[in-house]
């Protein structure tokens, strides 16, 4: 993993985020979000169209955190996905909880039990209403702030934050409309506080070691990249319960990727995007809508439920290509809709060789065997990252995703204790939403 910040400096506001503005290209919209489709088309008809930074203005890349002896954060969300990133923090040195913020106040105090039951004093809870968070974020004893809310609310929590000078972050998506984006970047950079995206992924075991060996020139000069997010979340999203009653409401509203950051996060590092390279134009398409109408008549035979009354417009497989400014290509895909084996692709093509996730092989020109397949064993004593050397047998113990969360909490915790440069910014952020 580089955390190199020296060749970001000639690239511009407008060059970080062009491709915020192609983004759009690939959504289509209905009632609520109609007003972003309009907004994005009209934005990727002329990418180079940027909002105006703001005067005297400065950038946030290569701007590293202030030292914490301890760092104290607090969590918007603590349902599944909140309880399960508080667990990864409650296992890093250095860390404690704060604040917990839920509008079900059984799960803020499920969560708040598990700080007290690691040893750490009870953390202040705010469990009125949906904008409890309005409140916790004015506290003076937290740092550094995560939401793991429905999609709908990571904008309003990390502006919140932000205004009241605070670190934040989220989970995927970062934001879900244009307008949405460039008021994240405006706010991160008017309160020089760092706005992030917890892109889990990109610190997955396969995804370190891939990147060290890619920036070793194993592969030769990397031309492209696979990502993806392909799993089947049918079951999930019709629950009467956590994401299901929520997340089937986005599959009405936008047709395109609504999840596009666990593939496109480290394969955007691997090719350096925003560190010497930017995403220049994409094309999408998507195939027809399926697969949910199909799952909806095999399990639903309630005729008067009301999920019987939602149209799906997401169609169910997205496809996008993507150029970069050094002629690079990525294939991006999304389905969450019908049966399949869980891939995120992590493909890269080199002019010396190429790797393959899912399961992981690879072959490098010359390679005993001729042009097939080897495993990805033998390159392993020389490129796991140093990380997952030093912490693997903790995370795998203790992290959720195979231990990918934990190295993603941990070195979070890291370049807060020592005052480093986050390994991704708003921009990256931003620009993979």
């Amino acid at each position: 993993m580089s955390t190199s910040n020296d060749d970001r400096a000639g690239l511009t506001r407008r060059d970080l985020l062009k491709s915020a503005a192609l983004a759009g290209a690939a959504l289509g919209a209905s009632g609520l979000f109609a007003p972003a489709l309009a907004e994005s088309v009209t934005a990727a008809a002329q990418p180079d169209r940027a909002p105006a930074a703001p005067s005297a203005r400065a950038t946030m890349k290569g701007v590293p955190f202030a030292r914490h002896d301890v760092v104290r954060i607090a969590i918007v969300g603590t349902g599944l996905r909140g309880r399960s990133v508080l667990h990864e923090f409650l296992g890093c040195p250095g860390v404690r909880i704060t604040a917990l913020c839920d509008n079900v106040p059984e799960k803020a105090q499920k969560a708040a039990k598990m700080v007290t039951d690691a040893g750490q004093p009870m953390p202040a809870l705010f469990t009125d209403g949906d904008h409890g968070f309005e409140q916790l974020v004015q506290r003076d004893d937290i740092d550094f702030i995560h939401t793991a809310t429905p999609w709908e609310w990571h904008v309003p929590v990390m502006l919140a934050a932000l205004a009241a000078g605070k670190h934040v972050s989220s989970e995927c998506p970062f934001g879900m409309t244009l307008k949405d984006l460039w008021a994240l970047v405006d706010a991160s950079e008017k309160s020089r506080r760092h706005c992030l995206q917890l892109e889990n992924c990109n610190y997955g075991y396969n995804e370190m070691l891939v990147n060290r060996m890619v920036h070793a020139g194993v592969l030769g000069e990397p031309l492209h990249g696979a990502a993806a997010y392909l799993h089947d979340l049918r079951d999930i999203v019709f629950e009467d319960r956590d994401e299901g009653l929520w997340r089937r409401a986005f599959h009405t509203k936008n047709n395109g990727n609504l999840y596009p950051t666990h593939g496109l996060g480290p394969v955007a590092w691997y090719l350096d995007i925003h560190k010497g390279d930017k995403f220049e134009f994409m094309v999408s398409m998507s195939t027809e809508e399926r697969g949910l109408s199909l799952h909806r008549e095999e399990t639903v035979k309630d005729k008067s439920n009301p999920k019987w009354s939602e149209k799906y417009v997401t169609g169910d497989l997205n496809s996008s290509l993507i150029r970069t400014a050094k002629g690079r290509t990525i294939l991006l895909q999304h389905d969450v809709s019908n049966p399949r084996p869980y891939t995120r692709h992590n493909r890269v093509q080199g002019t010396k060789g190429a790797f393959e996730d899912y399961p992981p092989r690879i072959y490098v020109e010359g390679q005993a065997g001729g042009e097939r397949w080897g495993a990805i064993d033998e390159w392993k004593a020389k490129f796991t990252h140093p990380l997952w050397a030093k912490y693997g047998d903790v995370a795998r113990r203790a992290g959720g995703h195979g231990g990918m969360d934990y190295i993603m909490a941990y070195r979070l915790v890291q370049t807060m204790r020592e005052g480093l440069v986050p390994d991704y910014d708003v921009y990256d952020a931003a620009t993979w939403s």
